[in-house]
C-alpha cells in the first residue's frame, strides 16, 4: 500500500497548433534557404576574385583596416609597422564592409525579414544581431551643467537611437547643431570619444547629435551609403537622419540656419549624401575618409569605389552645400581619390577662387590644404589632403577607435568651417 499521500497536479494547457502560421513559417524558411544559397554563391565568387587580385598585386589580403589598435592603455592607433604607407601603393578594400561582412549583414536582414513576415522568431533574429564586440569607451566626464542624453526617433522610414550632447552654456538660446555620423563598427559613445567633438562643442556652445546605426540595419554598423534606397530624399537612412536632426532642432529651439553634418568613412559617405539630398536642412557638411554621393549602387561597385575606381558614378550628383574634406593619401581602406570626388561634387563655378597651402603638424603630419572661396571671401569648400595618413580621424583621441592623434585637428577645423556658414545651401544640382 502506498504510504505517500496523493499529489495533486494542476492541469496545464497544451498550445493548440496553428496550421496557417506553420505554413507561413515553412514557406518563409524555403525562401530563406534559397536566398542564403544565392548569398553564399556571391560571397564565394567574390572571395575567389579577391584571392586572384591579391595574388596578382601581392597585396596583404589578411588585413581588414589600415590602422592598428593600441596594444595598451594610453597608446595610439598606428599604421602597420609604425610607418606611413607609400601613397602609390594599391588601395585595400576594408574596413570589414567587405564581401563577407556585407553578405553576413544581408543574410541577417533576410532572416529577420523572413521570420518577421511569417510572424515567428523575431526575437531570434534580434538576438543574432547583437552581442558582438567589446564595450565602447565612455565619453570623457561631462563639465558641470552639460548633458549627454539618449533619445529614440521614429518616423515613416523607421527608427534610430541617438545621443545628444547639450553644452553647459545652453540656457534656451538658439544654438548651432552638428550631426556626427560614426563609421563602421563604431557607435555614438566611441565616436564621441575618438573625435572629441563634445569638447569642441562645449568650447563653442553647440549641440552635437550622434545617430546610431544598429546591427539590425548592417552587421558592421555601417551606414548603407552604397544602396540606392539610402541615397534619396524622403526615404531610407537620409530620411531617418534628417528626422533626428529636425527633432533635435525642435526640442532645443536650435538655430535652423546653422545645422551641419559630418562623418567618418561610411558616416562620411552618409554626410555627403545628406548634402545632395537635404541641402535645405544642412548649411555645411564635413566628410572624413568618405565617399561621394552616388559613388556606388551595390556591393561590387562599392568595392570599386573604395579602391578609387568608382568616381565616375558620382559625377552627376553636384550640390552647392559648403563642404570640408579630410582624407589621408595613405588610406588603404578608402582610396584618397574619393576625397577628391567629394570635393568635386561641392560648390564650384565662376566667381570662386582656390588657394592652396602646405603645412606640417608638430607631430610630423604634412598636409596640403585647398580653400575655395566666393567673391566675399567666405570659404565654400575646404580640402585637407593628409600625406601618409591612414583611415582614421585626424587629431582624434586614441581612446576611441580609428583615430590618429598626430593631427591636424579635424574636429576643430570642421567646427571652424561650419560656424562660418549659415543658411540653407540651395537646391540639389543633378
Amino acid at each position: 500500500m502506498n504510504r505517500f499521500s496523493k499529489m495533486a497536479f494542476p492541469k496545464f494547457a497544451v498550445p493548440r497548433a496553428d496550421p496557417a502560421r506553420a505554413a507561413r513559417v515553412m514557406e518563409a524558411m524555403v525562401k530563406l534557404q534559397k536566398r542564403q544559397a544565392a548569398a553564399y554563391a556571391k560571397w564565394a565568387e567574390a572571395k575567389r576574385a579577391e584571392a586572384e587580385r591579391a595574388a596578382a598585386s601581392d597585396a596583404d589580403a589578411s588585413a581588414t583596416i589600415d590602422m592598428v589598435a593600441p596594444s595598451g592603455p594610453g597608446e595610439a592607433w598606428t599604421l602597420p609597422g609604425g610607418a606611413a604607407r607609400d601613397p602609390g601603393a594599391p588601395a585595400f578594400t576594408g574596413p570589414r564592409t567587405d564581401i563577407a561582412g556585407d553578405i553576413a549583414g544581408t543574410v541577417m536582414r533576410t532572416i529577420q525579414d523572413a521570420l518577421g513576415k511569417a510572424g515567428a522568431g523575431i526575437g531570434l533574429g534580434e538576438g543574432l544581431g547583437t552581442g558582438l564586440g567589446g564595450a565602447a569607451p565612455a565619453p570623457a566626464a561631462l563639465p558641470a551643467g552639460a548633458r549627454y542624453e539618449a533619445r529614440t526617433f521614429s518616423g515613416p522610414a523607421g527608427s534610430r537611437s541617438y545621443r545628444v550632447y547639450v553644452p553647459s552654456g545652453y540656457t534656451g538660446q538658439a544654438l548651432p547643431v552638428v550631426v556626427m555620423l560614426h563609421g563602421c563598427t563604431q557607435n555614438p559613445d566611441d565616436f564621441a570619444t575618438g573625435t572629441r567633438m563634445n569638447e569642441v562643442a562645449e568650447e563653442r556652445t553647440c549641440l552635437v547629435v550622434y545617430p546610431e546605426q544598429p546591427r539590425s540595419a548592417n552587421m558592421q554598423r555601417c551606414w548603407n551609403w552604397y544602396e540606392p534606397d539610402h541615397q534619396q530624399r524622403d526615404g531610407g537612412e537620409p530620411a531617418l537622419i534628417a528626422g533626428i536632426t529636425r527633432e533635435v532642432v525642435a526640442e532645443f529651439a536650435a538655430d535652423r540656419d546653422r545645422v551641419y553634418a559630418a562623418g567618418l568613412s561610411a558616416g562620411g559617405a552618409a554626410a555627403a549624401i545628406l548634402a545632395a539630398t537635404y541641402p535645405d536642412l544642412f548649411a555645411a557638411v564635413g566628410v572624413h575618409s568618405g565617399l561621394a554621393c552616388g559613388a556606388a549602387r551595390d556591393v561590387p561597385s562599392a568595392f570599386a569605389a573604395m579602391k578609387g575606381s568608382g568616381v565616375g558614378a558620382a559625377r552627376g550628383r553636384r550640390h552647392s552645400v559648403p563642404t570640408i574634406v579630410f582624407h589621408g593619401d595613405g588610406d588603404k581602406t578608402v582610396h584618397a581619390a574619393n576625397g577628391d570626388q567629394v570635393a568635386a561634387q561641392g560648390p564650384s563655378g565662376q566667381g570662386l577662387t582656390d588657394v592652396v597651402s602646405e603645412g606640417r603638424t608638430p607631430d610630423g603630419v604634412a598636409y596640403t590644404r585647398t580653400v575655395r572661396s566666393d567673391a566675399s571671401g567666405r570659404p565654400v569648400m575646404e580640402q585637407w589632403r593628409l600625406h601618409g595618413a591612414g583611415h582614421a580621424w585626424s587629431g582624434g583621441n586614441p581612446a576611441g577607435s580609428f583615430t590618429d592623434a598626430r593631427g591636424p585637428d579635424a574636429s576643430r577645423e570642421m567646427m571652424r568651417f561650419f560656424l562660418s556658414q549659415a543658411g540653407a545651401a540651395g537646391t540639389t544640382q543633378h
